[in-house]
């Protein structure tokens, strides 16, 4: 995803905002700033945002909490963390400047996605652990060994395919949260998702020549 911190901070905000506070699935519930990702809470016109207190109560929400909300938010905290895991090779074994570039802007982007996902998760009663729910084999562990191993123009064809595959795999899950989603945060995520790793997606393949 291409968007700016401070968009990215938006989102964050919008994305804790409007999560239920410790309710049922199924439920309207008061928005209460949480202790995690930052919540922004906008100002008036011409006035300057400001970051809510945590457990400030923000108003009420008319989102509705399904289980396909909560699948989507365990499912792609443990496939972010797994792109950034790869993103954390480039730096050492890349020989592209265009490669090195998108593994910040996909560090950049994926981090506060987590932070958001994780702190809307704990305000429905499912905090994660430290890995996220589970581990995400999108990538095998044999071929994050190979990409270990990789060096230069071979390490950077590798990253680039594996990458776009996690990215498809990104856009599929996302695609069906807006199918199936009723949670407006959750909603909102997949489709910054699905435009942001499309865009992407499309930039990789034009770097491999494809």
């Amino acid at each position: 995803m291409c968007r700016s911190s401070l968009v990215l901070v938006a989102i964050v905000g919008t994305a804790v905002v409007t999560g239920c506070a410790a309710s049922a699935p199924g439920t309207g519930s008061p928005l209460v700033a949480g202790t995690g990702a930052p919540v922004i809470v906008p100002g008036g016109p011409g006035d300057a945002g400001r970051t809510a207190t945590p457990g400030e109560r923000l108003g009420e929400s008319e989102a509705r909490v399904g289980a396909a909300d909560v699948r989507f938010a365990e499912g792609m905290i443990p496939h972010h963390r797994q792109a950034l895991e790869m993103a954390e090779l480039v730096p050492a074994r890349s020989s592209s400047k265009e490669v090195r570039t998108l593994a910040e802007r996909i560090g950049a982007a994926q981090r506060p996605e987590i932070a958001a996902m994780t702190s809307w998760l704990e305000s429905v009663g499912r905090p994660q652990d430290g890995h996220g729910g589970h581990d995400d084999h999108t990538v095998t562990p044999e071929e994050m060994n190979r990409l270990r191993t990789a060096r230069g123009a071979a390490f950077d064809e590798l990253f680039l395919t594996l990458m776009i595959r996690h990215h498809e795999a990104a856009v599929t899950m996302a695609s069906q949260q807006l199918r199936t989603g009723t949670d407006r945060a959750m909603i909102a995520m997949a489709g910054d998702v699905v435009s942001g790793q499309g865009i992407e997606i499309a930039r990789m393949r034009g770097m491999l020549g494809r």
